[in-house]
């Protein structure tokens, strides 16, 4: 059975669709069968994978909103390991459309389940929100990776989230665990990237990843060349730190079994 990851995030500008394409990339170069299921409206992981909005195209809106089977949204991308199930802006709609059907926070769960045996990771990039695509989300989910930037408000935003999860975990999905926290936008230039990695980690200790992401120009450049860090730039240090990323999650998984 494959192991659903969501990368979540309520704040945007955290990083949260670049690790989503590039930690996926990273697995996907380990041999592993990888999904990213873009879950927000802006399709930016779909874009940054070189597939951009086509009409007709059938995305997740589509599976959420109508009897389309799952199989017919999947689509191939460069790396033979990863594969795409793509979103764009209609699937703002998705969240109207809804807000009346039964179990409206597990549609996501019941639409995907059929993919879950056929993956070895399925990755989840929610949006930017705190709305009922992200429950949605957190409800198909087993466990969260969450993105956090080296900056002053980030123990603020982590608190927030936290307790969203809580939640969750309560009345909806009470399975949903905490993967990690990602540091993410570390520049080791600045004073405050340091004080905020030794906050998050006298605060969370082993919740948080050993991994951090630098700030990288080749992660801000590859997604307008349609593709991961890793295969635009593989000895950037941004490719490196996802790579190593990759090789720390599969070691917890090895762990956690």
């Amino acid at each position: 059975m494959g192991k659903v990851i969501a990368v979540a995030n309520q704040k945007g500008g955290v990083g949260k669709t670049a690790t989503v394409i590039n930690l996926a990339a990273a697995l996907a170069m380990d041999g592993k069968r990888t999904l990213i299921v873009d879950c927000d409206p802006q399709g930016n992981a779909s874009s940054g994978l070189g597939v951009p909005e086509q009409e007709g195209q059938a995305t997740l809106y589509h599976l959420l909103t109508g009897p389309l089977p799952v199989e017919e949204l999947i689509l191939s991308t460069a790396l033979p390991y990863l594969q795409l199930l793509p979103a764009d802006i209609n699937l703002v709609g998705a969240e109207i459309e809804l807000v009346q059907a039964p179990n409206r926070e597990g549609v996501l769960r019941e639409k995907i389940s059929p993919l879950v045996n056929r993956y070895e990771f399925i990755v989840l990039d929610a949006p930017p929100s705190l709305g009922l695509l992200t429950l949605n989300v957190m409800t198909a989910a087993q466990s969260l990776i969450i993105p956090t930037q080296c900056e002053f408000y980030a123990m603020e935003g982590l608190s927030k989230l936290l307790k969203t999860v809580a939640l969750v975990q309560q009345r909806l999905n009470p399975s949903l665990r905490i993967e990690g926290i990602l540091l993410t936008m570390f520049d080791s230039r600045n004073n405050l990237s340091g004080q905020v990695e030794e906050e998050v980690r006298a605060h969370f200790g082993d919740l948080v990843f050993k991994t951090v992401i630098p700030r990288n120009v080749r992660v801000s450049e590859s997604p307008s060349h349609g593709m991961s860090v890793i295969q635009y730039d593989l000895l950037s240090r941004g490719a490196q730190s996802y790579l190593k990323l990759g090789k720390e999650l599969l070691e917890r998984g090895q762990v956690d079994a």
